[in-house]
């Protein structure tokens, strides 16, 4: 199944689903910046259990990657005749259903990674372009997740989604996409979420 029709069908789903839990509406202004997304308990199929980053871009739109959902795949799988890859010991991370052949790299740090990379957030970028990522790899993997696949939301889909209760909402926060282990932290970003802190 192409990961176009995955995505429709996990939509399709959440739509189908009543409205959630008993948290107040986000109002749209809340998405005006980059957000951390914690799918609610009821959320199942694709975005079950899963913790996102999430930023607008332009026109209502928003990109965003699921940053708790490792994969078994290494760099130095996806490229063994790579010698930097081989030495990234860290997990490729699933990002979303679309895009899903195309590495990402989200890099923490001060100062943009160059090439066509783009802003997140004030120390956290976003490198697409493959010379970039391969310069990344070879330089500077240490401060560096590389994520395969995106989410992307039309204008007003996730304004929308959150109004229907899908998602829990909270304050961007870099540390949760690069922290070392991702177990637990769906559990725990719920738990924050629920009881309000």
């Amino acid at each position: 199944m192409s990961s176009r029709l995955v995505r429709l069908y996990a939509l399709a789903l959440a739509c189908m689903l009543p409205a959630l839990a008993a948290t107040p509406a986000v109002r749209a202004a809340d998405l005006a910046g980059p957000v951390m997304l914690v799918a609610k308990p009821e959320m199942r199929e694709f975005y079950g259990r899963t913790v996102l980053f999430a930023r607008p871009i332009a026109n209502g739109q928003h990109v965003g990657f699921i940053i708790n959902r490792p994969t078994p795949v290494t760099l130095g799988k996806l490229f063994p005749d790579h010698a930097p890859s081989q030495k990234v010991v860290d997990p490729v991370y699933l990002g979303g259903p679309v895009y899903t052949n195309t590495l990402f790299a989200l890099v923490h740090g001060d100062l943009s990674p160059g090439g066509r990379s783009v802003a997140l957030l004030d120390n956290l970028y976003l490198a697409s372009d493959t010379e970039t990522v391969d310069r990344i790899i070879e330089h500077d993997a240490a401060h560096a997740r590389f994520i395969a696949g995106l989410v992307a939301w039309q204008p007003g889909e996730l304004d929308q989604e959150v109004r229907s209760g899908f998602w829990f909402v909270l304050d961007a926060d870099v540390d949760l996409v690069f922290r070392k282990s991702t177990d637990g932290m769906w559990e725990e970003l719920v738990r924050r979420s629920a009881s309000g802190i």
